[in-house]
């Protein structure tokens, strides 16, 4: 799934910002390509020990943090009457979201799943509720078996890491990226994880989107603030 050893995986290709020149953009200078593989590499290190962690963490526990975590994301949306949520199968230890998006169904929302056409490209977003049939898709994860394709009004992204800024950490494949940069409009995003998982930085470069807000166990994240509101 590691898809960011070169530069070309870039998520910025539906503006072409990443072509215009540095002084006209207002970035820092030109691309650095020795800063990106020092990055990278810091990158894949701490996904693999992040990863361990939570793997190493007792099911019992992350399903404990998982149910605090979908609590705090249904109190950061609110009102769902009408509106379509994209979540997640979880992997790899991460946060078991499938109850929310049968609370999000009761509470007169519609529910959705990412799904991965193929490397290098932009995910797609199909509806889907419990019960409905399932396929293997890339990695074996399970999709959506009908192809009902959705633009969701939120979209909950796991994360492997993040930082106090609301920058995500994720498996490498830009996909999160790529697709929020080419959505014909973007919809709210809620990254969710584990407290644990939090890092000083993640080297936020020009490519990487920021999430509107974090929720793990232990409160919600929001951009530019250090403090953790805790959850009631």
């Amino acid at each position: 799934m590691d898809d960011d050893e070169k530069p070309a995986t870039f998520a910025s290709p539906a503006c072409f910002l990443h072509e215009v020149d540095p002084a006209y953009s207002g970035l820092a200078g030109p691309f650095d390509l020795q800063a990106w593989t020092d990055v990278n590499r810091w990158r894949k290190s701490e996904r693999e020990r992040l990863i361990a962690a939570r793997l190493a963490v007792p099911a019992e526990t992350r399903a404990l943090h998982g149910e605090t975590i979908a609590a705090g994301v249904l109190a950061e949306i609110g009102d769902l009457t009408d509106r379509i949520v994209s979540a997640y199968w979880p992997f790899r230890g991460e946060p078991d979201l499938r109850p929310f998006l049968q609370t999000v169904a009761e509470r007169g929302g519609r529910t959705a799943l990412p799904v991965v056409v193929e490397k290098g490209r932009p995910l797609e977003f199909h509806l889907w509720q419990a019960g409905e049939a399932l396929s293997r898709g890339v990695w074996n994860i399970p999709v959506p078996a009908a192809q009902r394709p959705c633009l969701p009004d939120i979209v909950i992204a796991p994360v492997v890491g993040y930082d106090p800024t609301c920058y995500r950490l994720g498996y490498g494949g830009g996909f999160f990226d790529r697709t929020l940069a080419a959505m014909p409009r973007k919809p709210r995003v809620i990254g969710v994880g584990y407290s644990a998982a939090r890092l000083a930085t993640i080297y936020p470069q020009p490519h990487d989107i920021a999430m509107g807000v974090i929720v793990t166990e232990a409160g919600t994240i929001r951009p530019y603030v250090s403090t953790v509101r805790a959850l009631t």
